[in-house]
């Protein structure tokens, strides 16, 4: 009796040992597209009246984990009957992917044309201003979704081969600390500014420590979403590579004597330009 419990807990410790693995394992491939998601967040939770910013990130953070909640059960039911679709959506995913990274790259680098609208400047009622938070909260959280099914799909497609229990642990445990994770941050970054003022005004001096300390917290703002913004893109082109490499078996031996790292950029960018180009031209048509 006391043998079979020991091997019981045996077995629960080598579960959880295994576990602990293969999180860090698919934490990592879904790396990339978190910094994608941080930046994206970061610009959709910043803009609101100082009192207003945590409340709003925690009406985004229930959506986030809500959107998690539905998606993990449909693609659990994949993995277990529909394990090929789980392949497909993994590669749809990364044309997206390659898709936005290359639109963002086209963008920077390529002048487009922006439409001027001439806006008249009138104040606007309580009620008025919180129907547009309740807009721009709910543009948050269907962005949120897109993101959260990438992540989960990344998780699930580095656990594939492992039993559906310990894929249920794994992709769950990556699908909750990357919406911890990245809102924690967010919180973070769009209180950078806030914090910055306050230690500016902790006291009457001109020029004090607290002063120079905060002020660099209030200008170091925008300078980190924007380098979240290209590190974002960076990502999306690498995490896009990655999945066409590794589940398109013409690409896994690819330039086996250039460093994989540099060979996943390539595709990724190379297949983000094809399906821009395919849009803009189907865009065209139409």
């Amino acid at each position: 009796m006391a043998s079979g419990f020991f091997a019981i807990l045996d077995d629960v410790a080598t579960l959880l040992d295994d576990v602990a693995a293969m999180s860090k394992i698919a934490t990592k491939k879904t790396a990339g597209i978190l910094g994608d998601d941080l930046a994206v967040n970061a610009e959709k939770a910043s803009g609101f009246v100082s009192k207003r910013e945590l409340p709003v990130l925690w009406a985004i953070t229930k959506g986030s984990l809500l959107n998690k909640i539905i998606i993990l059960p449909i693609a659990f039911l994949l993995s277990g009957f529909l394990p090929w679709a789980v392949t497909v959506i993994l590669i749809l995913g990364g044309v997206y992917l390659a898709f936005e990274g290359a639109e963002k790259i086209y963008e920077f680098f390529v002048p487009h044309a922006h439409t001027s609208i001439e806006t008249e400047v009138k104040e606007i009622s309580e009620a008025e201003i919180l129907e547009i938070e309740k807009e721009k909260i709910k543009s948050a959280i269907i962005t949120d979704f897109i993101l959260s099914i990438e992540i989960v799909i990344i998780a699930l497609g580095a656990v594939m081969n492992e039993p559906l229990v310990s894929q249920i642990i794994v992709v769950s445990i990556v699908a909750f600390l990357a919406t911890v994770g990245v809102y924690g941050i967010v919180a973070l970054i769009v209180r950078m500014d806030e914090f910055g003022a306050r230690l500016i005004a902790i006291n009457e001096e001109d020029n004090s420590i607290s002063d120079k300390i905060g002020r660099f917290f209030v200008n170091a703002l925008p300078v980190v979403i924007k380098s979240l913004s290209v590190i974002g893109t960076i990502a999306l082109i690498l995490v896009s590579g990655g999945i066409f490499v590794h589940n398109l078996p013409f690409l896994h031996h690819i330039f086996p004597n250039i460093p994989g790292l540099i060979v996943e950029f390539g595709v990724g960018l190379i297949a983000g330009f094809l399906a821009f180009l395919f849009y803009k031209g189907i865009k065209k048509i139409f």
